[in-house]
């Protein structure tokens, strides 16, 4: 089946330089670079090599950026099989249930394409500002309490009425272990650490940073994008910072039900056990405070950041009599949304 004028625009307008190589990026789209955001080295009381990969520098300020080109790429998987004439009709568009810097990085780039405008399911407390900034770049909002009970993703598609389209917050088909953070993944693993500490929400980002970890440190076949040292990657131990606090500042990390989450102590246990990751890797609660002593630490560095984004920092803090000084320790920074 033919394409649209329009859509034949779109296809063009979607370029993916690579898979995965480095000498050809594909992220961010307007001026792709490998690694795409800094890491530098930061100061942290009692520590001497501590280092911050910093997501701040994303277009709309957080990681979900990336997440938000593979949608993208997707949308371009779409109009490929239409024009083979494997599809037929319209565009779909896609369903999430998000607190804002996801929706806000997806709709942004859903725009810039000319795409079908995200449909987006909020909690009925969402901060009034952010649910503005949503509405502001076209996305078209349904109101929800989402602390009563997990949410199929049939149920997200009907109360956003979507009945057509797909849900974004819990399909595996979009491979979000994997495929929405593969090139994060790399960058944050070549930096070799043997400490790295990351927030946990969904779950998602860390998921695929252990996921990369596991198929380099088990393979003889490398990817092109793997600089790390192997030997330190099998012994590395990924922290996860997440919340279960109803009232925490790391508001992104909390939700009263995180159905499509993976993470179980089953898994991990495994992957400490087939030497994937160091003995010490784990997913650990954060307390308050040290959410506010990262933030003020972060601050006094310039560090662009929300509690939810730095809270790896916090988790180091707060495991400071159980980390050795002088190891190199890296912390993921999530970022801040900018709010347009």
């Amino acid at each position: 089946m033919a394409l649209s004028k329009k859509e034949e625009q779109i296809l063009k307008s979607i370029v993916v330089a690579s898979e995965n190589n480095p000498n050809k990026p594909e992220f961010p789209a307007d001026n792709p670079k490998f690694p795409a955001t800094p890491t530098y080295k930061i100061k942290v009381p009692g520590f001497s090599n501590v280092w911050l990969k910093d997501e701040s520098h994303n277009p709309t300020g957080t990681h979900k950026d990336r997440m938000a080109w593979e949608i993208i790429v997707t949308y371009r998987d779409f109009l490929m099989a239409k024009k083979r004439g494997q599809i037929k009709g319209t565009l779909p568009a896609m369903s999430i249930i998000s607190s804002g810097s996801a929706a806000v990085a997806i709709q942004t780039q859903l725009k810039k394409y000319n795409l079908p405008n995200l449909k987006v399911l909020v909690d009925v407390n969402i901060d009034s500002n952010v649910f503005k900034a949503m509405k502001k770049i076209g996305c078209e909002i349904y109101e929800s309490d989402l602390s009563k009970k997990p949410f199929h993703w049939k149920e997200i598609l009907t109360l956003t009425h979507n009945p057509d389209g797909f849900d974004i917050t819990s399909s595996e088909a979009l491979d979000p272990t994997t495929r929405f953070y593969d090139w994060l993944s790399y960058e944050i693993i070549n930096s070799s650490p043997d400490y790295c500490f990351i927030p946990f929400g969904t779950g998602n980002l860390f998921e695929n940073v252990l996921n990369i970890n596991k198929k380099e440190a088990s393979t003889q076949n490398h990817d092109p994008r793997c600089k790390g040292r192997l030997e330190v990657l099998q012994r590395c131990n990924f922290l996860g910072a997440t919340t279960n606090n109803p009232k925490s500042k790391a508001d992104k990390l909390y939700s009263p039900h995180l159905p499509f989450v993976h993470f179980d102590e089953q898994w991990i246990r495994l992957y400490r056990h087939a030497g994937f990751c160091g003995s010490e890797s784990n997913v650990i609660l954060i307390k308050e405070q040290f959410l506010d002593k990262a933030m003020k630490l972060a601050k006094a560095q310039n560090i662009n950041c929300e509690p939810s984004g730095i809270a790896g920092l916090a988790l180091l803090l707060q495991m400071k009599n159980k980390i050795p000084k002088n190891k190199k320790i890296l912390i993921v920074s999530t970022g801040k949304t900018k709010y347009p």
